[in-house]
C-alpha cells in the first residue's frame, strides 16, 4: 500500500469518527501493521501537508494531524460512494461539464481531470465530461475550491440529440473492463470471506488481524472509485459484476468490523485538549441507507 493512499483509508474508515484528528504516534503504529516505516509515514504526512490535504496542531512536543477542507471533501466523497446504496432508477438527466484553460494553467487542467474521473465523470470529447448521476453539488464545490468560474460551464440535459444513451456510455466508460476487474476482486476475496467466516464460527478472529483485513478490504475496494462511475442500476449491463462484488464487500466488512474498530481504539490517541464524541456505531457500520 502506498502511504498516502493508506492514510486516506484510515481517515475515512476510522479517524473521522473519532474527532477527525490523530496523534502522529498513533498513525505510525497503525501504519506499521501494513509494513509502512516511520520515515515513510512522516514523508507522506509532509507531502500531504504541502498539498493542503493535512494540517497539524502542536501540543507540547506532540503533533496531531487532521484533514483540511480539501482533504475532507475527498474523503467524504469517497466514503459516500463506497457506502451509499445505488439508486435503482435514473432520473433521465445528463450532467455535462466543459472547460477551457489557458496554457499557463495546464497543471490545473490535469488536476481537474483527476477530480472528475474520481467523481465518476466520463470524457466523451476533448474537454467535455458527462455523468448521469446528480453530482451538481460536488461539481460546484470543485469549481469554487479551484476558482474555475471563468473556465468552466456546467449543463444538464434530458437528451443527447446526436447519440443514444448507450453510445454515450460506451464512449465515456469501459464497463466491460470494469466488470472484469470486479471479477478479479470476487475471485480474490471469496476464499478470504470463507476463511474469516470459519474463524468467526470457531471464535478465532483476532482484533489486529481483523483491523488489517478490513483496512485492506476497503483499500482494495476503493480502487473502483477511480474506475466505476456508480451508475444507477437501470443503466448497467445485465448481471453486472459490481453488484456481486459489493455484496461480498459488505459481508466481509460486517463480519470483522467490531474487532477491527476495537483494535483501532487500542492504538488511537486524540489530542488532550479536545473532547471526543466518538461515533463507534458509525465506524462499525458506515453503510448508508439512502440513495445516490
Amino acid at each position: 500500500m502506498k502511504p498516502r493512499s493508506l492514510m486516506f483509508t484510515l481517515y475515512g474508515e476510522y479517524i473521522q469518527y473519532y474527532g477527525g484528528e490523530v496523534w502522529v504516534g498513533s498513525l505510525i503504529q497503525l501504519m506499521d501493521k501494513f509494513g509502512v516505516s516511520e520515515s515513510s509515514v512522516r514523508g507522506a504526512i509532509f507531502r500531504m501537508v504541502q498539498k493542503n490535504l493535512l494540517q497539524v496542531r502542536k501540543i507540547g512536543n506532540k503533533s496531531y494531524y487532521s484533514v483540511t477542507e480539501l482533504g475532507r471533501r475527498r474523503i467524504e466523497d469517497g466514503v459516500k460512494r463506497v457506502y451509499t446504496t445505488q439508486s435503482q432508477s435514473w432520473d433521465g438527466m445528463w450532467r455535462i461539464l466543459t472547460y477551457s484553460f489557458p496554457e499557463e494553467k495546464r497543471e490545473l487542467r490535469n488536476v481537474i481531470r483527476k477530480e472528475l474521473n474520481w467523481t465518476g465523470f466520463g470524457v466523451i470529447s476533448n474537454s467535455t465530461w458527462v455523468s448521469p448521476n446528480p453530482l451538481e453539488e460536488q461539481v460546484i464545490e470543485m469549481i469554487e475550491t479551484y476558482k474555475l468560474q471563468e473556465h468552466t460551464f456546467l449543463f444538464s440535459s434530458s437528451s443527447i440529440v446526436s447519440h443514444d444513451n448507450e453510445s454515450i456510455i460506451n464512449k465515456g466508460w469501459d464497463l466491460q473492463g470494469i466488470s472484469d476487474e470486479y471479477d478479479i476482486f470476487i475471485e480474490t476475496f471469496t476464499p478470504k470471506f470463507e476463511e474469516l467466516r470459519e474463524q468467526a464460527l470457531n471464535n478465532l478472529l483476532k482484533d489486529d488481524e481483523c483491523f488489517i483485513e478490513r483496512t485492506n478490504l476497503v483499500h482494495q475496494y476503493r480502487k473502483f472509485l477511480f474506475q466505476d462511475p456508480g451508475f444507477p442500476r437501470d443503466l448497467l449491463p445485465v448481471n453486472w459484476s459490481g453488484t456481486k462484488a459489493r455484496e461480498l464487500f459488505w459481508n466481509i466488512h460486517q463480519l470483522i468490523s467490531i474487532p477491527a474498530v476495537r483494535f483501532f481504539e487500542s492504538l488511537y490517541e486524540p489530542a488532550p485538549d479536545k473532547e471526543i464524541e466518538a461515533n463507534r456505531d458509525k465506524a462499525i457500520n458506515p453503510f448508508r441507507k439512502i440513495y445516490m
